[in-house]
């Protein structure tokens, strides 16, 4: 009856009409932000962002929750209609933080009426900030770098949280750098959210990358007008979308100059927003007025921005200096008084590039040719530089700078040369250069390249994980004359083979100069000459590579000095297996009955207060580069001396000033702009041995195995009393009933620094590379020793009384010991696997592992921690069959392939396994 009843009123009214959604994006706060038509530009607030403010950071740090909300209160009051959210720092819990905060930004009204977005590179923490976060914000980012299906995935729980989300221009192949590049991708991106899985195109807000312009290198040029034309684009024919961008990227060159970047965002802005971008992640106090904008700098700027002129870049440094807040007077140094000639082999000695191209300039009027100038003055400087450097009176530091005044200055000449196709170039030879397949490591090749090139020698270098067949190929196709293959880690010897015997194969005949950490004059005699018939040269550095590469492109001394070095190296292997055969060893068993003894009963094993795996993304360069022992980086440049004393000696005093200023320049700049990610992670674990093997549990009371590291033991016959040891020795057996505990890391410093390098490889500045790649690898090493130390004093708490200097630190004197995987207590590479998988490495710190388990970016480290006070770092040594046949069963490996990734530690088929 009630029911008949309600549908006789029901039918006497006509269904409400659902109204149709609209098209436009609506966010909120408290307050809703509906971008209409009419709306001009939203600005994102960037400095509620840890990597964007020191201040913010500090305070979030300090867990000083309500002063870090001025820092949100002054974005908004400065005009910030969003504010960008990011707790991505090495010692915060991320997840914890980024609610703690929203949560008091909940509580001021002022700030809370905005929108936010949710800024990570973790999506553990976008995924908190969604949970709590008020009305409906930005998710910031999500991009097909990892490919579609993790893509879809992240897109899916967005829509189910009902936000938006900005989608940047990143696909499997990398950062959309050009204007097609872009709009691909952005078209993919938006055919795949619509199409596929329904996702509303007005919460769609794509980043299509802007990149730093004025860098003086001429790709560059278009980044600008490129993300303009990117932008219209995206507008006209993915409808019903929006665009965003981080506006401080472009000025990056001319920081510094705030002026000058303060102009150049403005002007950007007035252009891209002219063509559709919608919002943009700038600090809206800093921007200055169109209109109000010099009218000299306004030209210029804009003729860099719209690439207008070829010079624009040249046009605006001219004048820089007149905006800068101080001007610095410029002396004209006495120098530049002298002949021209003088003027060009000062500035390539003292590796000025300043005044070349003016110099240059005066220099093609004068002469009849610009190979003239190349091959009577240029070249007369470069081998002035060889002769200083062969005579110990200029150090490499030196060499490098002086290689990038040549470059700059035949990059200068090259178009006059081009137009007249007859004129040439001598050179000494060609030389290819590379790093073996599974192999990312080339600083010391990137020397060897530079030196080389000082001394006449045409470089081609094909880069890092170079297989042989592309070697093979390019040594065919170029026609070379000497091929340098390097390496860093211990796989790469049986690679290097694998090359020279492909050479053999294809007939090849040409010198092979060997170098790299790994290699030595006695794998080079034993392994590589035994497979290769052409002249092979083991060297050490750059200048042993050049002598090397001298005489085999002379042409009265070649023949001699290939026959001098083979005679040389037949007397190695002779030596080396004669004192092979009088070295004895030990069976397995017997090795592991002379095992080290421990009393476990008076050993205290401290359990750690935080067990499981602990990530530390985005830490500090500021703290880490105070962990930095300087003595290796010196190394690196051929300086031989010991940090600070370097600095008093007089041989190496000035020079090494000179680069320790450069390096320290170079942590500045990455630590201002933030060029770098550094990150960690790290695993605590229950554990006990079992023979040679360490198992390792999920906790103290379940001891359900999660993982198994397999060590390897001593097997040399050792003075009486002293045991042969194994890593597993360190950790109480399982049958003593005790439970110990063991640790592992990762750490990397070298995220980011591939962009660096790509943007000084352009402007041919190889002393800045070869800076910024032993600055990474003295970071890497440093930021090592501090998470050692971290770990020790406050998340294993087995040392937290520790005090110790910076010295001390670095040589060692705490408890406890850091073995990497591929070093002499474990040379096993592929144990690395087993710590990759427990520490979920790639996703926690970005670290992936090359087919021959190294480390990419190359700026990583990974191990083990060993706690027990009796542990000390030691070498393994040869190793017997017996024990590999054990191995190969305890990893459940075939023997063959164990003996492939141990061959240098074999002491059976010894003239193999040098």
């Amino acid at each position: 009856e009630h029911i008949k009843a309600l549908r006789e009123i029901a039918n006497k009214y006509k269904p409400r009409k659902i109204p149709e959604k609209r098209k436009t994006l609506c966010l909120s706060g408290l307050e809703p932000l509906e971008f209409r038509k009419d709306m001009n530009f939203v600005n994102i607030g960037e400095r509620t962002n840890v990597a964007g403010s020191k201040k913010f950071a500090r305070l979030i740090r300090e867990n000083n929750f309500e002063e870090a909300l001025s820092v949100a209160l002054d974005q908004v009051e400065n005009g910030a209609q969003i504010i960008d959210v990011n707790m991505d720092d090495a010692m915060l819990n991320a997840e914890e933080s980024i609610q703690k905060f929203l949560n008091f930004v909940a509580t001021e009204p002022n700030i809370a009426k905005v929108p936010v977005m949710l800024d990570s590179s973790k999506w553990s923490v976008i995924q908190a900030g969604l949970k709590c976060l008020q009305g409906k914000g930005i998710v910031n980012s999500i991009s097909l770098k990892e490919g579609e299906e993790v893509f879809v995935e992240h897109a899916k729980e967005i829509m189910n949280y009902g936000a938006a989300t900005i989608v940047m221009a990143f696909d499997e192949k990398g950062q959309a750098d050009t204007y097609d590049r872009k709009i691909e991708i952005c078209q993919r991106a938006y055919k795949i959210l619509t199409e596929q899985l329904g996702f509303p195109a007005t919460d769609i807000i794509f980043d299509p990358n802007i990149f730093a312009i004025g860098t003086g290198m001429e790709e560059h040029n278009s980044f600008a007008v490129d993300y303009i034309k990117s932008v219209k684009w995206i507008k006209e024919n993915l409808p019903n979308c929006y665009v965003s961008g981080g506006v401080s990227n472009l000025s990056f060159s001319f920081r510094g100059n705030e002026p000058i970047r303060r102009a150049m965002h403005s002007v950007f802005l007035y252009h891209a927003i002219a063509a559709g971008m919608d919002m943009g992640i700038v600090n809206a106090g800093q921007l200055d007025i169109y209109e109000e904008i010099p009218k000299e700098l306004l030209e210029l700027v804009e003729d860099l921005i719209l690439n207008r002129k070829p010079d624009a870049t040249e046009r605006l440094l001219n004048v820089a200096y007149k905006f800068e807040k101080t001007e610095t007077e410029k002396v004209e140094q006495e120098w530049r008084k002298d002949s021209l000639e003088n003027r060009l082999q000062h500035s390539l000695i003292q590796g000025i590039t300043e005044f070349v191209e003016k110099d240059l300039e005066e220099a093609l009027q004068i002469y009849n040719s610009p190979i003239d100038i190349i091959e009577k003055h240029l070249m007369n400087g470069m081998n002035k530089v060889g002769e200083l450097f062969a005579s110990g009176k200029m150090f490499l530091p030196q060499v490098v700078k002086t290689a990038r005044v040549m470059k700059k200055a035949v990059d200068f000449l090259t178009p006059f040369i081009e137009k007249d196709k007859s004129l040439t170039t001598t050179s000494r030879g060609k030389i290819l250069l590379a790093t073996v397949k599974g192999d990312v490591h080339d600083i010391g090749k990137n020397i060897v390249s530079v030196v080389l090139s000082c001394n006449g020698f045409e470089i081609i270098d094909l880069g890092v994980m170079i297989p042989a067949e592309k070697i093979i190929e390019t040594i065919k196709k170029e026609k070379v004359d000497i091929v340098g293959l390097s390496g860093l880690i211990t796989p790469s010897l049986e690679e290097m083979i694998h090359v020279a015997k492909e050479m053999e194969r294809n007939k090849i005949n040409i010198p092979l100069i060997i170098g790299g950490a790994t290699t030595s004059r006695v794998h080079t005699a034993l392994k590589i000459c035994k497979h290769y018939s052409g002249p092979v040269k083991h060297t050490t550095d750059a200048s042993q590579a050049v002598t090397a590469a001298l005489n085999f492109t002379n042409e009265k001394i070649c023949q001699q000095y290939a026959l001098e070095i083979k005679e040389e190296y037949k007397k190695v292997m002779e030596n080396y297996i004669e004192r092979s055969g009088s070295k004895k060893y030990l069976t397995l068993e017997e090795a592991r009955a002379n095992k080290l003894n421990i009393d476990w009963s008076n050993i205290q094993i401290v359990k750690p207060d935080k067990l499981g795996v602990t990530a530390i993304q985005r830490f500090p360069v500021d703290e880490i580069r105070e962990y930095i022992d300087w003595t290796p980086f010196f190394y690196a440049w051929d300086i031989d001396g010991k940090y600070p004393q370097v600095f008093e000696d007089e041989k190496f005093k000035d020079e090494a000033k000179k680069l320790f200023d450069d390096a320290n320049r170079m942590l500045d700049e990455i630590e201002l702009e933030g060029y770098l990610t550094c990150n960690a992670v790290f695993g605590l674990f229950p554990a006990n041995s079992v023979n040679d093997s360490i198992e390792l549990y999920k906790d103290e009371n379940n001891k359900e195995i999660i993982a198994t590291l397999h060590t390897l033991r001593q097997q040399l016959v050792l003075a009486p009393g002293i045991p042969n040891l194994a890593l597993s020795d360190y950790i109480a057996p399982k049958e003593s009933g005790i439970t110990d505990y063991v640790g592992m890391f990762a750490v990397t410093t070298g995220v980011g620094l591939e962009r660096i390098i790509a943007d000084y490889r352009k402007a041919n500045d190889d002393y800045t590379i070869i800076i910024a790649k032993s600055v990474t690898d003295r970071l890497v090493e440093a930021f090592t020793e501090l998470l050692h130390e971290k770990v020790r004093k406050e998340f294993w708490m087995y040392a937290k009384d520790e005090n110790i200097s910076k010295e001390e630190l670095i040589q060692e004197n705490y408890i406890g010991i850091r073995p990497a995987c591929g070093y002499p207590a474990q040379p096993d590479h592929t144990e690395k696997q087993t710590i990759s998988d427990l520490l979920n490495m790639r996703n926690n710190t970005e670290i992936k592992l090359t087919e021959n388990f190294a480390m990419y970016p190359q700026a990583s480290v990974c191990g083990l921690y060993f706690a027990n006070p009796q542990s000390k770092y030691f070498a393994v040594g040869k190793i017997s069959e017996d024990q590999v046949i054990d191995y190969a069963a305890r990893k459940g490996m075939k023997k063959e392939e164990v003996e492939k990734w141990l061959r240098q530690n074999l002491n059976y088929g010894e003239e193999d396994n040098a």
